[in-house]
């Protein structure tokens, strides 16, 4: 017996339920007019801003003493940087906070030669949920904290040498490096240290 196969004479279409979200997201977010790059925060008409942020995440760098003004060695090449720009606003779309990002270009690292892992443990969820349901069981309170420089805190097992980021090289040592003693943005390991 021969059984005939019929296609559909529907008109497939994908669903668009999940592409609503995304055009309202879109729509709220605006445009805040972020400069791309050091120098387009120099011409942007709020550089004082971007200045100040600048000379605050330097200054939380040195505190963090991440990293070490040295001659290059012979045979290791360095890793450039970037400025990322960013405005925090309110509730109300008003900006409140200049940020101000300095991350290496890590795609430039070489696997083996730079870096050896690039993984980041994650807590799994179980465990989460059994230190919550611990501290319920003895009505302990649970604390959340946000670390402004996690980043800046691991430490490198590897050399990595970069590039004395753009705006910030020091005039008596313009030849040297940094040699990173601390992670930053950027780095393969860097969610790793």
């Amino acid at each position: 017996k021969v059984i005939l196969i019929l296609r559909s004479e529907r008109t497939h279409r994908a669903p668009n339920l999940l592409c609503l979200n995304v055009k309202v997201e879109e729509h709220s977010l605006g445009d805040l007019n972020e400069p791309a790059s050091y120098k387009a925060a120099m011409l942007d008409l709020e550089s004082n801003k971007w200045i100040d942020a600048m000379k605050a995440k330097i200054q939380s760098i040195i505190d963090n003493m991440v990293w070490v003004l040295v001659d290059l060695p012979p045979g290791c090449k360095t890793v450039k940087s970037k400025w990322i720009f960013k405005k925090k606003t309110d509730m109300n779309d008003v900006v409140h906070t200049y940020k101000a990002r300095l991350v290496a270009k890590g795609y430039t690292q070489l696997y083996g030669v730079d870096y050896e892992e690039a993984f980041s443990p994650v807590t799994d969820i179980r465990a989460i949920r059994i230190l919550i349901s611990i501290a319920a069981y003895y009505d302990y309170e649970i604390w959340k904290m946000d670390v402004k420089t996690a980043f800046l805190n691991g430490n490198l097992d590897e050399d990595i040498y970069m590039v004395q980021p753009e705006g910030f090289v020091d005039p008596n040592h313009h030849r040297k490096v940094c040699k990173l003693q601390r992670s930053i943005f950027g780095l393969k390991q860097a969610s790793r240290s």
